[in-house]
């Protein structure tokens, strides 16, 4: 695959998810992302490094410039744990563990994310306010509750399946209940 086949759907894909998702500075914006799976394998069967940096440089570059914290998440042999800047860990005062990921424990772009990121740490888990999931990743225990699905106008990267998600506040009451958000 080409730089241009990942950089420029990703884009497209990722400002319709920044349109939806209204994140506002030091939200968390979680990545969960099978190469193997945008290049047409089976998830975890064949990732690609150069693919993970494209992915993970292309995020970093759209979620810097509005002040939104990207975490990577890992494969199910790191039980998905995430890599954060250490200053957004230490913030949120999330609990942070040790294991550098690799292509086959982690994946591509939690590498990508040691390699680009300024302290790079991992931690077991985040509350994000949204997050995209390239090739069925599974990032929804990442994500505040209440979950609501994006449909960006791109369902596929390369050939792996793209879902994005948004949270909102819980709407409690009963039915004498109003709502700014309705």
């Amino acid at each position: 695959m080409e730089k241009n086949e990942i950089v420029e759907p990703l884009t497209k894909i990722m400002i319709d998810i920044l349109n939806e998702a209204h994140l506002k500075k030091d939200d968390i914006f979680v990545l969960g992302c099978s190469t193997s799976e945008i290049t047409g394998g089976k998830i975890g069967k064949n990732p690609s490094q150069e693919i993970g940096e494209w992915v993970v440089s292309t995020l970093m570059n759209l979620l810097s410039s509005q002040g939104i914290c990207l975490a990577v998440q890992g494969c199910e042999h790191l039980n998905r744990a995430l890599v954060v800047e250490k200053e957004v860990a230490l913030k949120n005062q999330w609990e942070i563990v040790e294991v550098l990921p690799s292509l086959f424990a982690g994946g591509a772009c939690s590498v990508a994310a040691f390699k680009y990121f300024k302290e790079p740490v991992e931690v077991e888990k985040v509350t994000a306010q949204a997050g995209i999931d390239i090739g069925d990743t599974f990032i929804g225990m990442h994500i505040k509750h209440v979950q609501v699905p994006i449909r960006p106008s791109i369902k596929e990267l390369g050939n792996a399946h793209v879902t994005a998600v948004r949270s909102r506040p819980k709407f409690i009451g009963g039915p004498r209940a109003s709502y700014r958000n309705g």
